[in-house]
């Protein structure tokens, strides 16, 4: 198994444009938010909680996760329980808008994401590999984490092996 280091070099080296991480950190939430709702229907119950196979997905990787990196693993299994517990609402829904809430999510933001693959002017990572899917969402949590100066050591690594992000200057108007 590849460690984390490698994992999010080898996807980051898909994403060194800051306008395409922007747009994965709004899209790359969508998209898991509309498969997790997707799935979380149809739902059993099991020893008083109701399993789905979003719940069955979110464990797998959550274990993956985990696996990579305990703190990480920990901070990706909140926000994944966050998010089977909206996917376990909006299954609550009619059909029309459970269907509304997973598949709309899904859509808008596998669109949002080409636009930022556009700004890269690259192809998405999954599809060379498709362990991007699942890293994914762990590269826009690091991200996130970077942007606001936590695991620097982690940020140094891997922008030695993918580079540093590349910001875009802002044009200034002409007045």
């Amino acid at each position: 198994m590849k460690t984390l280091t490698e994992q999010l070099s080898k996807y980051a080296s898909y994403h060194r444009d800051d306008r395409n991480i922007a747009t994965h950190v709004v899209g790359i939430p969508m998209i898991v938010l509309g498969v997790i709702t997707l799935l979380s229907r149809p739902g059993f119950p099991a020893a008083g909680l109701i399993v789905s196979p979003a719940v069955l997905a979110a464990l797998a990787a959550c274990a993956y996760y985990l696996a990579l990196d305990l703190s990480l693993g920990a901070i990706m299994t909140v926000l994944m329980g966050l998010g089977v517990f909206f996917g376990a609402w909006g299954a609550g829904q009619s059909t029309a808008m459970w269907l509304t809430l997973g598949v709309g999510s899904f859509v808008v933001g596998w669109i949002i994401q080409f636009v930022g693959h556009y700004y890269e002017g690259r192809k998405p990572a999954f599809v060379d590999d498709i362990m991007g899917l699942a890293i994914g969402p762990l590269f826009v949590v690091a991200e996130a984490l970077f942007m606001m100066g936590f695991f620097a050591p982690l940020k140094a690594q891997v922008e030695g092996i993918a580079g540093p992000v590349r910001r875009k200057p802002v044009q200034a108007s002409a007045h």
